[in-house]
């Protein structure tokens, strides 16, 4: 029988492949741009990213378990799935219209639903909401140092 976490690890899995979805032209518009000088921890990024999609999606597995099947429950999913959609697509729309303004919002929006979900399934689970936390801190991490890379990097706005 095939577990719920099999089902949102795979989910999870196939939308972060997303994020691969770049052409090599827009990949060397991204590397050519100025970054803060504090920012040394780049290389790192990936494996930070892929520890906090593990994060979140053993959050929603939690979350299913509490309820499984519910109406609640999957709209609970699709919110899961909606938040990391955001996540997953600042790289290539970010890359793809060479705004590093549009990453901005797009990281905006991804801290602004990742808080929202963790509120909203805090009273379902407390161990969902405090998995959701690496999400929480890292992502508005991302969207200021795009900020940043804006006033660095004028003509990318």
């Amino acid at each position: 029988m095939v577990k719920s976490w099999m089902i949102i690890g795979g989910i999870t899995f196939l939308v972060a492949l997303g994020g691969s979805l770049i052409r090599p032209r827009d990949v060397s518009w991204g590397l050519r741009l100025d970054r803060p000088q504090w920012l040394f921890f780049e290389p790192a990024i990936p494996v930070i990213w892929t520890v906090i999609f593990v994060c979140g999606a053993i959050s929603a597995n939690l979350v299913w378990q509490a309820e499984p099947g519910t109406a609640k429950t999957w709209l609970l999913m699709g919110f899961y799935l909606l938040v990391e959609l955001i996540t997953v697509a600042y790289i290539p729309v970010t890359l793809r219209s060479r705004s590093l303004k549009v990453g901005t919002v797009l990281g905006g929006i991804g801290v602004i639903l990742g808080l929202v979900l963790a509120l909203t399934v805090l009273p379902i689970s407390g161990l969902a909401a405090l998995l959701l936390l690496p999400y929480a801190v890292w992502s508005p991490i991302g969207t200021y140092t795009t900020g940043q890379m804006v006033e660095l990097n004028p003509d990318a706005g």
